[in-house]
């Protein structure tokens, strides 16, 4: 299954980082020949999705990299690493550069020539953003099973999927900008209207650097296993007649579909150090077997009025 999800997302990517590298040459070209900001704001916007996509790439294939000494539980979070890289230069590269072009437009204002390549390069990238999304949506919808689109964004632990439906999502919204925006300079005759058309493009990808940002932040500093998956660990540990308590299921992911779990439980005080020893691998056996994603268990004998306890956190996905 995890394979699966993999290539998928990597076929996303792909998919992504083949049209943004075609659009931006075409982007570049029609703001070189017309003079329009918004369509310079647009090239710059598809040469940072085609690094971010890239970078992407690269942290999957780092994070599929064996346990070693320097790193025992793998290299997976790697991905995380590199998805918050993508959310700063989102920010930094793509919206900066907007707001700024923008902003240079509005003060030193060129007229721009016929619009006609602008509206041409933008309804062909339109279209082939609209297929990237498309493939970007039918990968990420496969995950939301019956939850919202955004309770779904904050529950994966997969940043690639939903860092390419954003980002394309963002490109899509950025050419509606554009075009209004050479529309609206040429039918009024001002030049600027281009310039504040870079410049809500600008906005609109600070807000989506944003949004990423969070979500990577989590991921990297390291959250914990869906509640679901945790009530099961509960249950099977707690089904044992020689635990008394499970005191805490505590959990992380280590990459998408890799989680460290460590359990605290009340032994029966009669067992022997022998007997729990025994028990104690039954137990690892039966997790991994009802949950293959559990890729180290670690399992702590301890008294139930000697155990910590967590303080409760709204959404919290460990107990």
């Amino acid at each position: 299954m995890a394979a699966m999800k993999q290539g998928g997302s990597n076929f996303v990517i792909f998919a992504a980082l083949a049209a943004n590298l075609g659009i931006a040459v075409a982007k570049f070209v029609a703001a070189a020949i017309t003079g329009s900001s918004s369509m310079l704001t647009e090239g710059f916007h598809s040469v940072v999705d085609s690094l971010n996509q890239i970078l992407l790439l690269y942290g999957q294939h780092s994070g599929r990299r064996p346990p070693d000494e320097h790193h025992p539980f793998g290299y997976g979070r790697e991905l995380y690493f590199w998805s918050f890289v993508v959310a700063i230069l989102i920010f930094a590269v793509g919206a900066g550069v907007s707001v700024y072009e923008g902003w240079v437009h509005i003060a030193e204002p060129e007229p721009l020539s016929d619009p006609t390549i602008n509206y041409i390069v933008l309804a062909v990238a339109f279209a082939m953003e609209g297929a990237s999304w498309l493939f970007a949506m039918r990968e990420f919808a496969g995950s939301v099973r019956g939850t919202g689109w955004w309770q779904a964004v904050r529950a994966s632990k997969d940043p690639a999927g939903f860092i390419v439906l954003f980002e394309d999502s963002a490109a899509l919204a950025g050419l509606l900008i554009a075009g209004a925006g050479v529309w609206a300079s040429h039918a009024w005759g001002d030049p600027r209207i281009d310039g504040m058309a870079s410049i809500a493009i600008g906005l609109l990808l600070g807000v989506v650097a944003a949004l990423l940002a969070r979500e990577a932040k989590g991921l990297l500093i390291g959250e914990g296993a869906d509640p679901a998956i945790v009530a099961k660990v509960r249950a099977i540990v707690d089904a044992r007649p020689e635990i008394t308590a499970v005191n805490h299921v505590r959990t992380i992911h280590t990459a998408p579909e890799s989680i460290f779990v460590a359990i605290s439980a009340d032994f029966r005080d009669t067992l022997t150090m022998g007997e729990a020893e025994i028990l104690i691998e039954a137990i690892e056996m039966e997790l991994k077997a009802a949950l293959p994603m559990l890729s180290s268990i670690y399992i702590r004998p301890e008294r139930k009025e000697d155990a910590a306890t967590l303080h409760p956190v709204e959404n919290a996905a460990g107990g």
